[in-house]
């Protein structure tokens, strides 16, 4: 069992967390989960999947999922922390990787020890439709942990049967190829066996599985191909399942995108698949990602570590007109004078000096230090500062008392998206676009537009490029962990442009300088002359995570070429 350690940790880890507030989260100790009495109905067999949507999660939300997803991606930066992913130097014992690896293994373990459990112990009072219900909960979410693992680590060992693990001296890496064969079956099984609106509020339904498609056989279309050119066939499945999603007609679009992150927002008519939290005492059941993301205790519940958490320069260089080089074009110069965007997105993300936030209260004290309320303006450096941060917004939900009283230090109640319906639109004019250099189809420019235009901005009327949906898809999903799976799929067939964007971004210091308080029409933006470390150097040695040094010293095997995984025909 030694030479297993992380993988088997996690495979048999069973959840010691108890007591959440939102109902289908509600379950029996863990001790029943192989008592076959526990098995006997419909209601008991959707209690037994409900972890699956949260605590075994929580390694990779909490920190994870934005380290990797945004500061590798280069959305956002930290100054001090986290700087080896913020320059590609992550490391065999860097905390994301390690907390990454470890909560995808532990989905995979619970995944399979219910699959396991409900084939073993389910009786004749479960309905087949139930039992396949939650059969294709536990495969959809083992899909998406395998999904974030062969995006961030390359081949990696495929287990169905946590026993047999056991028992298995010989544990080793799987091909990329079947990594992502073993991720479409799983979820052509959820799709197949998932109703078509969910049965409760929170849970998946066939749209969410159908959405993973998309977005897998995107990803899919670059593996493994040569000459810059991806897959025709998987580039159709990618664009016939983001239509068959966006038609279906049981989601849409919320007319505001700010309210996309306004608490509270939880599963609204967007969201196809959300990580469900709850408030409660339970560390493992509630949000702790927003007492990380949160920019100071001055909003918060005596909590509050972003401060040095913010946009990067590259992320806020993308929302047009914001930062003024006037007749200068290069990414290396400052902003000349103060510059504005009416991309509603940036807002809703980030904070800019003078940006208000009427939902959130901020604490703020006079002159002889004593304190009183407002409702958050966010602050502007003083005026020899050389640094500041565009602060995250997103997530961010303030006090207690902003949220009915359902907040203290690490325990939020607002739920994580993992998939919206604004991807479809995006999926469907990139699986459009396909191999070519641009595209006027109709339909890609009509999806495309539904994003665009819900953000303010005005209907783009050109031919749709790789770069233009690229970047639309970094502004609408920016702090949502998917900008480095979007340089992931690139990598896959075009792995020099992939490396290009992200050496050119800037990821250091800046100010930023409002021209007015309050009220500001515009932002200067200055980078910091002092600050060194401001590019990362991608390239094939890096840019694949390595396994966690724990789990490669005691697992050689896994220093083994990988090898095709048998499906048993």
């Amino acid at each position: 069992m030694k030479n297993k350690f992380v993988i088997l940790s996690g495979l048999l880890a069973l959840s010691l967390f108890t007591g959440c507030g939102k109902e289908f989260l509600d379950r029996p100790p863990q001790d029943t989960l192989v008592d076959a009495i526990f098995f006997s109905t419909d209601d008991q067999l959707l209690a037994a999947s409900a972890p699956l949507y949260s605590v075994v999660w929580k390694d990779y939300a909490d920190k994870a999922s934005w380290a990797l997803g945004d500061l590798r991606g280069g959305t956002t930066f930290r100054a001090w922390g986290y700087r080896d992913d913020v320059l590609f130097n992550t490391t065999a014992v860097s905390s994301s990787n390690n907390e990454a690896y470890r909560a995808f293994y532990i989905v995979i373990g619970q995944a399979n020890t219910l699959i396991q459990n409900i084939n073993t112990y389910a009786g004749a009072g479960v309905s087949e439709a139930v039992k396949n219900h939650a059969l294709a909960e536990a495969r959809f979410m083992r899909a998406t942990a395998y999904y974030y693992l062969v995006s961030n680590y390359g081949p990696v060992p495929i287990i169905e049967n946590n026993i047999a693990l056991l028992n298995d001296k010989d544990l080793t890496r799987n091909t990329v190829e079947s990594v992502w064969e073993f991720i479409t079956r799983d979820y052509l099984f959820a799709a197949a066996n998932l109703p078509s609106k969910p049965v409760q509020p929170g849970r998946i339904s066939k749209w969410s599985a159908e959405g993973m498609l998309a977005r897998t056989y995107l990803t899919r279309a670059g593996v493994g191909s040569s000459g810059k050119t991806r897959n025709q066939e998987y580039l159709d499945k990618a664009k016939e399942y983001a239509q068959r999603v966006i038609e279906s007609n049981v989601y849409a679009l919320l007319p505001n995108y700010e309210n996309l992150f306004r608490y509270p927002y939880d599963n609204n008519s967007e969201s196809l698949f959300e990580l469900q939290w709850v408030f409660t005492t339970d560390y493992g059941y509630a949000n702790t990602m927003v007492s990380q993301l949160t920019f100071s205790n001055d909003i918060a519940n005596g909590d509050g570590w972003g401060g040095d958490l913010g946009a990067s320069w590259w992320m806020l260089s993308l929302y047009d007109g914001l930062i003024d080089k006037g007749n200068l074009s290069t990414e290396d110069d400052d902003g000349v004078r103060p510059g504005f965007t009416v991309d509603q997105r940036l807002k809703a993300t980030y904070m800019l000096p003078g940006f208000q936030y009427p939902e959130i209260s901020q604490t703020v004290r006079n002159d002889a230090g004593v304190e009183s309320e407002q409702r958050l303006v966010f602050p502007a450096p003083g005026n020899d500062a050389d640094q500041s941060f565009a602060s995250i917004k997103k997530y961010v939900v303030g006090k207690a008392k902003d949220v009915g009283g359902q907040a203290i230090a690490q325990r939020y109640p607002n739920n994580t998206y993992m998939l919206r319906l604004s991807e479809m639109y995006l999926t469907y004019a990139e699986a459009a676009l396909g191999n070519n250099a641009s595209t006027n189809d109709a339909k890609a420019l009509e999806y495309f537009n539904v994003v665009h235009m819900r953000a303010g901005l005005p209907e783009y009327e050109d031919a749709l490029t790789w770069d233009v949906i690229f970047h639309e898809r970094i502004k609408e999903f920016a702090m949502e962990g998917l900008a480095w799976y979007d340089l992931v799929r690139l990598h896959y067939y075009d792995p020099d442009k992939a490396y290009k964007i992200i050496n050119e971004q800037d990821r250091g210091l800046f100010v930023i300088k409002p021209d007015r308080m309050p009220n500001p029409t515009g932002w200067t933006f200055t980078k910091t002359s002092w600050f060194e470390g401001r590019k990362a150097n991608a390239n094939s040695g890096n840019f694949l995570l390595p396994i966690p040094a724990a789990e490669a010293s005691q697992a050689p095997n896994l220093r083994k070429e990988p090898v095709p995984y048998d499906f048993g025909g």
